[in-house]
């Protein structure tokens, strides 16, 4: 089920509506029948996997509670907790790795021994990925950890265990939650919060204006552009690119931030995914403010269990660049991904290295960091080196990111940027006036909340009058523009094939 489908706009309220009238006791069961039905509308069989990966990472609890407790020595206990962690790491992630990257290992398994002249076979696997399995699976896995460090309680009741993996405005798509942060919302069922639904409702609705209006709108011109590269090159392929940088943020952020909204209408509080990434002054700087909740779970349960930066510097970027490699992998069983992690590893690595020498450079040339203009363009050095990695992660292979790369640099067509050109690719002349408007609006906004300002709150702050003006205009312009062209639908969120 799609938040932006009208199954959904039935869906929300009525569990809504039954949540608040039915007694306290049933609120967490009903919560997760909800949960589970809402995941069960991809694909009812896969509600058995995210049902196995509940119950493994819930024993796997209880075990490492009962290890704790054991009439031993300390070696033999910790013995016994690494034993826990381990294999319920090893069959979830065993899970994923089937449904995930089965035939991708097999195929270059089998390209790999063509190499050597050994011809092999390999079997095509015939599965379907689940939708959501990469995110669930390392939320339940973050919970097996969390008991381990003794960051948080083993729960002992299984439902609202379970509800806490398949919560569902975040089951799909993020963000990753952690055990400390939403188990313990999770424990005590919450009273209609006025308030907090109001609030809610504002982020629901800036959630659709990124999705419906922005991403969905730029998904028709860069869909057109990457689908036919060879056509559509040179001064295209870099609008189209320029573009997918605002379209992977409108439609993931949109995700993140209409499940915080409806989760505020249960009282619950996601954490923040996303913070005006693309104002980031550094690529280090950019993936602490992007995909908050995959970057924080990998920096706290790999970079930092692989050493972090407590083992001398190239041990440091061994492992900055390891992170990055396998966050590229979680992406997808695809080498573009790879690429495109490793790539902003190694931004990361050289900008560390050459960090001495810039500061000396900056310091020579009597530069002002903190000035405006040197903020800016460091922002936009920042943005150019991300925006160039997302080359590799939207195109369909290693070859034709490079194809693509190489069109970009022989630029052979400059003057479709100003003779109308750019209309023939699915959106008209309106749209694109639209478009621009819109992304001017997406930076203001950004501004704002960078400099801490949350424009919801400012809005809540004003006369009712204003207030409802406001609401209604906005949702006629949501639904308005968001279905303005004849080639606009709504689209399923892009972070759902992950």
């Amino acid at each position: 089920m799609l938040f932006n489908s009208v199954g959904f706009l039935i869906f929300f309220p009525v569990v809504l509506l039954v949540y608040y009238v039915i007694p306290k006791k049933i609120k967490q069961l009903w919560l997760l029948a909800a949960s589970y039905y809402f995941y069960m509308c991809w694909n009812a069989k896969y509600a058995i996997l995210i049902l196995t990966s509940t119950a493994i990472t819930y024993a796997s609890g209880l075990l490492l509670e009962k290890a704790k407790k054991m009439d031993a020595d300390e070696i033999t206990i910790n013995r016994c907790k690494k034993t826990v962690v381990a294999l319920s790491f090893a069959s979830n992630l065993g899970i994923l790795c089937y449904f995930k990257y089965a035939n991708f290992i097999l195929y270059n398994l089998t390209q790999a021994f063509a190499l050597i002249h050994i011809n092999l076979s390999s079997p095509v696997i015939d599965v379907i990925l689940p939708v959501g399995i990469s995110f669930y699976t390392f939320q339940a896995l973050s919970y097996t950890m969390d008991v381990y460090r003794d960051e948080i309680y083993a729960e002992r009741n299984f439902f609202r265990y379970a509800l806490f993996v398949s919560f569902f405005p975040q089951l799909v798509a993020g963000p990753i939650e952690r055990s400390k942060n939403l188990l313990r919302q999770l424990a005590e069922p919450k009273k209609f919060d006025y308030d907090m639904a109001r609030e809610g409702f504002l982020l629901m609705l800036w959630g659709f204006f990124l999705k419906l209006v922005l991403a969905d709108r730029i998904a028709v011109f860069v869909d057109t552009v990457y689908g036919d590269y060879t056509t559509y090159g040179g001064c295209y392929l870099i609008a189209a690119t320029l573009l997918f940088a605002v379209q992977i943020y409108c439609d993931f952020s949109g995700y993140s931030t209409i499940a915080m909204g409806a989760a505020m209408f249960l009282g619950i509080r996601l954490m923040e995914n996303f913070n005006a990434p693309y104002l980031s002054t550094s690529v280090g700087e950019f993936w602490r403010n992007w995909h908050i909740s995959l970057t924080s779970w990998f920096k706290d349960y790999l970079y930092i269990p692989m050493g972090g930066s407590r083992k001398g510097t190239w041990r440091k970027y061994l492992n900055k660049l390891t992170v990055f490699l396998v966050s590229g992998l979680w992406h997808g069983a695809q080498f573009t991904y790879v690429a495109w992690g490793g790539l902003n590893g190694i931004y990361q690595i050289v900008g560390e290295a050459t960090k001495p020498v810039r500061d000396k450079a900056v310091s020579a040339l009597k530069l002002h960091r903190n000035s405006t203009g040197h903020r800016i363009m460091q922002a936009a050095v920042t943005f150019a080196l991300v925006d160039f990695s997302w080359i590799f992660f939207r195109a369909r292979s290693i070859q034709d990111a490079f194809n693509i790369i190489h069109s970009m640099i022989a630029v052979k067509n400059p003057w479709v940027i100003i003779d109308g050109s750019f209309y023939s690719c699915g959106l008209d002349e309106k749209n694109f006036r639209l478009l621009t408007a819109c992304i001017l609006l997406l930076l203001i906004a950004d501004i704002f909340k960078r400099r801490g300002i949350q424009l919801r709150k400012v809005i809540l702050r004003q006369d009712y009058w204003f207030r409802w003006i406001f609401i209604a205009v906005s949702v006629c312009a949501v639904v308005l523009f968001g279905k303005y062209g004849e080639r606009l639908d709504s689209a399923a969120f892009i972070y759902f094939q992950f």
